[in-house]
This record gives C-alpha cells, structure tokens and sequence, in this order.
C-alpha cells in the first residue's frame, strides 16, 4: 500500500516508516524537522529512512493545508499514519499557539485531504494524558475524559472529537491511538527518562516530581509500533451494538475507534530510576520537587479492547527496554 506516515523524523514515525518499508509498503513520510527539540537526531532518524526505494520524504509543516493536499494529490494513499504533534506536556504551558497550529489547525487539514482522497483509514496519535483528572485505574477508554489538566491533552481529546465528526459525516474510517509514555532507543530528548540519563552521565543533579510518587505505563517502542500498524491494518468499522441513549466513548454508529496502547504494567517512577543506574553504573543526584502543573500522579493502561480486536501484545519487559536505550544512548552520543 501507498502510506502517509506524518512525523516521519519523530520517534514513532520513524519506528513505524521503518516497519512499513520492511514488510512492502511504500511511505510517503512528511515532517517539519521543527526545533522543538534537536534537529541533529530528527536528520538522523531520517538517515536510515532514506536508503529505502520505497520511502519518499516531504519537509513540511502540516499547518500548510495547500502543501499537505499536493502531496494527497499526487501519492493518492490509501492510509494514513498521523503522528505528526506539537509534543509536551509543559511546553503547553509556555507556547500554546504552537498547539493551537499543529495539533488543531494541522489535525483539521490532515482530515480535510483524508475526505477529499478517499483514504481508506486514518490512524492519529492521542494520548494517556485525556484522561486528565481521573483517577480510577487502569485508565479505559469508555471513562469520561472531559477534564484535561493541560492545553496538550484538550488538543488531543479535540482531535478524537474531529475525528469523529468526519467519521459521521463522511464515514472516513479513524482510529485514534491514546499512547502510554513510550521509550526506547532514538527516543526523544524532552521526555524525562532520556533527561535522566544524561544529567547522570553528566553528574549532575535530576529533578523528581511528586517527590518520586509517580508510576507510569512504560511502553517500549517495539511494542507501539506493532500496535500501530495492527490498528492499520484493522480498518475501523461502525458498531452494530452501539446505542445513542447509552453512548459507549470508544466507538460509534460511525465508522470510529479510540484505543489504549500501553504496556499495561505501570511501572514506579524510582524503580524506572533505578533500572538506569544499574545500566549506566552511576547512582543518581536527585533533587525532590512537589508535583508539576499539568502533570498526573499515575497513568495505567487498560489495553483490553486493542488486545481483543487487533491482537496487541506488549512484551518486552522493563528491565529489557531499559537496557537497549541506554545502550543505544552510549553509542549514539559516543559516551
């Protein structure tokens, strides 16, 4: 299949381009290589896209709705992959315009092009942080999720309720993915396990939030991308049991899915801490701090329904993915 895959230099997009290409598919990769953060490791990621025959590469921001739909025109695909995001929980707070652009105003061109090519299947990157101040656990998608704690989670959850409505009025098929804190190898440098891991090489001092009474649902990269492309592959389908007096969140009349994709195992923040010293053999510096604005206590995953209806199965274990992104960051940054 032609395949749109948007977030192509990120670290899933180019996971999941590179898992594409493998099994035969031909991706159409399109991604800003903004500076948010490091362009150094975006270009890098791209590197090993570019060897690919079947792998095409447009340097856009998808903001520009008249570039996004040449390429629509032109490679006519019949998925598309949306991962292209302004990321970050924190950044929210301190440039929300790039929210409002990327994640709303992007995300409607990304439809747009969608009804207007007939693409088959539109997959897009939610995420666990819609879920916002809940506090049931594990987290399922048929919990109310109308109470984000950041601008980044209202942008995600807007994106399911776009979605949908295209889902209803056009009957494009969307699947949107919430994801679990992902890690791994060529991961990215604002997430706080690959700060962690280079203020420890560096000896210096590692902030812990909540004063370290935190778990999250790691979910390793290997075990996302299989995910992502059985979602694909799994084009979404209206509910037949579905009922307007009774509406189940999750799915529709409409040809509409919302998935959890973890790990389903949340693992606690100081055991994560742990797990890289024991792998770097350096003990860290820490610094105790109160919980930070817009973040959550715990994330945990029901992954359920994606288990039942594509047939995910994360399993790699923590102590396994900690190992492989570490070794990858000696070798990678040459430390």
């Amino acid at each position: 299949m032609d395949i749109v895959v948007t977030g192509s230099a990120g670290f899933i997009g180019c996971e999941v381009a590179l898992q594409l290409l493998a099994r035969g598919d031909r991706v159409i990769g399109i991604d800003s290589v903004n500076d948010y953060y490091d362009p150094g490791l975006k270009r890098a990621r791209l590197e090993r896209l570019r060897p690919h025959a079947g792998y095409r590469h447009h340097e856009f921001c998808i903001t520009d709705g008249a570039a996004l739909a040449r390429v629509f025109r032109d490679c006519a695909p019949q998925r598309v992959i949306h991962l292209a995001a302004q990321a970050g929980v924190r950044y929210s707070l301190q440039n929300p315009g790039a929210y409002l652009a990327s994640n709303l105003v992007g995300f409607g061109h990304v439809l747009e092009c969608c009804r207007n090519h007939n693409v088959e299947h539109l997959i897009y990157a939610s995420s666990s942080s819609v879920y916002g101040a809940n506090t049931k656990q594990p987290f399922a998608e048929t919990d109310n999720v109308d109470h984000p704690l950041s601008l980044y989670a209202a942008t995600k959850k807007s994106n399911e309720l776009m979605a949908h409505a295209y889902s209803h009025l056009f009957g494009l098929p969307s699947t949107g993915l919430r994801f679990f804190t992902v890690y791994g190898p060529w991961g990215r440098p604002d997430m706080a396990y690959f700060k962690f891991v280079q203020k420890i090489l560096a000896d210096e001092v590692i902030e812990v939030y909540n004063f370290g009474h935190h778990r999250r649902d790691f979910t390793y990269i290997d075990d996302i991308v299989k995910g992502v492309i059985l979602a694909c592959d799994h084009v979404a389908k209206p509910n037949p049991d579905w009922r307007a007096d009774c509406p189940d969140p999750a799915s529709s009349s409409a040809p509409y899915r919302i998935y959890n994709i973890g790990n389903h195992t949340p693992v606690d923040l100081l055991r994560f801490i742990g797990l890289l010293e024991e792998n770097l053999g350096k003990t860290a510096r820490k610094q105790w701090l109160p919980m930070q604005a817009g973040d959550v206590p715990d994330t945990f995953a029901d992954v359920d329904a994606l288990m039942r209806d594509v047939g995910y199965r994360p399993d790699t274990p923590i102590e396994e993915g900690v190992r492989r992104f570490v070794a990858w960051y000696r070798q990678y940054y040459r430390l």
